[in-house]
């Protein structure tokens, strides 16, 4: 291409084409077959340039390659460093950097372990966690309910993460279902609930004022065993879902409004969007799968001999949880 253009303007200039042939190392055959199929006259700049690949280069390892890769294919995980010190051994006049370059190019990697998420049957089981927000008028903490087979998600927002707010919070979702799956997940909440429910001592929640309210809906309440991200994963990822999708770059005039415009997304937006996992809107799978599998709702909400009522409580004096012990400090010498 270069020899055509350069052809093009010492002609334009009036040079001869025997000039030109040992000018540019070529044969008059060659100009006369350009200039004769129109070569000089197209617009070069519309083809595009082709080039080869640069010949390979002779490097000093390359007689030790072998030597490195059958060690790698023994032992994956041998450092560079290592593998440097062999082949220097065996005769290798280089330095290290080729060798570790050349090692993170030939190093096996394993293929990672599919994380494969605790399926379940529609109707059987619904993830349940707390999230800590904060917002200009102070910390709310919004409650998660999500069915495990279609993803449809229930959330709102308290300002309290107690005993109480989980059992009401509760008693409206299975509301919103319209039914009660067959167990719940927990996990360690925090606060009053991780000290309420107890969740570490076995796989069944050993508190008794849970397992009443449980046995008055029907349901049989799990802890999170026996890893995270296979079984309970499906309401920790709701959780960054919220913080991303609703609660980021928006104005809330209250909590009042805060969970009205929190309805209208999960409406509009969040049960009906297509699930990354599922591949389909929660709502549709939700209603074609599993909604008519639920248990049915109990006929009266839970009543508790045990939790007072908020306003009662107030008013209560209760006695100090711990008695106060005045300590004497002394030094150490006494």
């Amino acid at each position: 291409r270069e020899k055509r253009m350069l052809l093009r303007h010492y002609l334009e200039q009036g040079l001869s084409k025997s000039a030109l042939a040992r000018k540019l190392g070529i044969s008059r055959d060659t100009i006369y077959r350009w200039i004769r199929n129109g070569e000089l006259d197209r617009d070069l700049d519309h083809e595009g340039v082709r080039y080869r690949a640069r010949p390979p280069v002779p490097h000093k390892l390359d007689p030790y390659k072998p030597m490195i890769l059958a060690r790698l294919a023994a032992y994956p995980k041998l450092s560079a460093i290592r593998l440097f010190e062999e082949v220097r051994a065996a005769g290798y006049p280089g330095g290290y950097t080729r060798v570790k370059d050349f090692v993170r190019t030939v190093r096996p990697r394993p293929a990672p372990e599919p994380v494969l998420r605790f399926e379940t049957p529609p109707a059987h089981q619904a993830q349940v966690d707390f999230a800590h927000v904060r917002l200009p008028w102070g910390v709310r903490y919004a409650l998660l309910v999500v069915l495990g087979y279609s993803r449809l998600l229930w959330v709102r927002f308290h300002a309290r993460q107690d005993m109480r707010t989980l059992f009401c919070g509760l008693e409206e979702a299975f509301a919103f279902f319209g039914g009660v799956p067959r167990e719940i997940l927990f996990d360690q909440m925090r606060a009053v609930i991780t000290r309420d429910l107890r969740l570490e001592g076995g796989p069944l929640v050993e508190n008794g004022e849970f397992l009443r309210f449980a046995a008055h809906w029907g349901f049989t309440p799990r802890a999170c065993r026996p890893y995270r991200a296979k079984t309970k994963g499906k309401v920790e990822r709701p959780i960054r879902y919220l913080r991303e999708r609703f609660l980021y770059g928006r104005e809330f005039a209250g909590d009042a409004d805060l969970n009205h415009q929190l309805e209208r997304w999960l409406e509009t937006v969040a049960n009906r969007r297509t699930h990354g996992t599922t591949g389909e809107p929660p709502i549709l799978r939700f209603e074609r799968d599993e909604r008519a599998l639920l248990l049915p709702l109990a006929e009266r909400p839970y009543r508790s001999l045990v939790l007072l009522p908020r306003a009662e409580r107030a008013q209560t004096k209760l006695p100090p949880r711990l008695p106060q012990v005045a300590v004497e400090r002394r030094p150490l010498s006494a």
